[in-house]
């Protein structure tokens, strides 16, 4: 293991393996240990910044310039917690510019302070993405020191002692504590975000980690979002009398977040009620219906995803970011593929074929990314329509 830094280098990232990168200390000071992924979104860092998916999780951004629009209270995703819920680091090829937005109101470095984000600039994330790619996402330890001093023996050890993912409920973390309404919806030039009009459908969202965009586009087909804490029962669910339930994306590893979720998704399947999941909504509702998840050797993280959708022959450009997937072949009789990723063939959607029940492993609410699948939260509500005309 090479023990000397360069000159000046104030920050590091120490992999599991015994490799260390050396570079630029950026954001809050001190360290952070994780998983090591790549994202390759040219845009919207912010809002990868914060997705509560990314929870426990170090960020290698591919796209050199991050930082160049600034930051802005309009594009955090979660709801809370800063970097306890969402990304605990994050990787740059080049040190941050000076904002250049119209819509920044501060700084990229300052933002990672506030919210406690280590991240590390000066890195050849070229190199860094190649070797995830062929290797699998490393555990890691990201440190910043102004004054360059690591003991790098002691890093390498702690990402090594790091469990990883595998068999981590982080939902229970990332969850909100009481029921809450949202009433934002989705942002249009020049107004920013709307707010709802009268509702017309009344859905509850399970809460494993949700985006606000997800939220946000609810409403925009007229649904009142009432969200509830990740361990609600079914019971107390559907005592709500909602017109559709939607379980949302989220961190960690679906099958142990499942052992608690899993049972009452079950009585959601079977109480008729239409049912949309999103990410891990959607790996914990194949788990559900019989199917089984495993660990992705080096994930799907990007806006730049193309998906098949094999109900209406389209191909669309999707962001993802997920490291686990539904294993395709455990898929029982009873559910249908409907999406495909035409990256690597894994599953990115099902349906239940007797029963308004759907979900898909991508980002249909982007933020950031394209916005090829939104229509998946109308097909939600043509659900609902259905089910309440039945």
């Amino acid at each position: 293991m090479a023990k000397a830094l360069m000159p000046g280098a104030t920050g590091v990232l120490a992999l599991a393996d015994g490799t260390i990168l050396q570079g630029y200390g950026v954001g809050a000071v001190g360290h952070a240990v994780g998983e090591v992924c790549f994202n390759t979104a040219m845009s919207g860092y912010q809002e990868i910044l914060t997705d509560p998916s990314y929870m426990a999780q170090i960020v290698a951004f591919t796209f050199p310039h991050i930082g160049n629009v600034g930051t802005n209270v309009e594009d955090i995703e979660q709801f809370g917690q800063g970097a306890a819920t969402s990304a605990r680091g994050a990787i740059f090829r080049d040190l941050p510019t000076a904002p250049a937005s119209w819509r920044a109101d501060g700084d990229l470095d300052s933002w990672l302070k506030r919210r406690g984000v280590v991240a590390l600039a000066g890195v050849d994330t070229r190199a860094l993405t190649l070797a995830i790619r062929e290797k699998g996402m490393p555990h890691a330890v990201i440190a910043h020191d102004p004054d360059g001093a690591f003991d790098l023996d002691a890093l390498v050890e702690q990402a090594r002692a790091w469990p990883g993912l595998v068999g981590l409920d982080l939902a229970k973390d990332a969850t909100c504590l009481q029921p809450f309404t949202f009433d934002e919806g989705l942002w249009r030039w020049p107004d920013g975000y709307a707010k709802a009009g009268e509702p017309k459908y009344e859905v509850v969202v399970l809460d494993y980690g949700i985006k606000r965009n997800i939220l946000r586009a609810l409403t925009s087909i007229g649904a009142r979002a009432t969200v509830l804490p990740a361990t609600t029962s079914a019971e107390e669910i559907l005592a709500r009398n909602p017109d559709g339930v939607l379980l949302s994306n989220g961190p960690g590893d679906p099958a142990a977040t499942g052992e608690y979720a899993v049972p009452e998704i079950r009585k959601l399947v079977d109480s008729g009620k239409p049912v949309f999941g999103i990410c891990l909504g959607h790996q914990m509702l194949a788990l559900a219906l019989g199917a089984r998840t495993v660990k992705m050797d080096q994930g799907h993280h990007g806006a730049n995803h193309p998906v098949k959708d094999l109900t209406t022959g389209k191909v669309e450009i999707v962001s993802m970011n997920h490291g686990f997937t539904v294993d395709r072949d455990t898929l029982p009789e009873a559910v249908v593929e409907t999406h495909v990723s035409l990256f690597d063939g894994s599953n990115a959607g099902i349906a239940l074929k007797d029963r308004p029940v759907f979900s898909v492993q991508h980002h249909p609410e982007a933020s950031p990314g394209p916005t090829d699948s939104l229509y998946l939260f109308e097909r939600f509500a043509g659900l609902m329509d259905g089910a309440s005309n039945a």
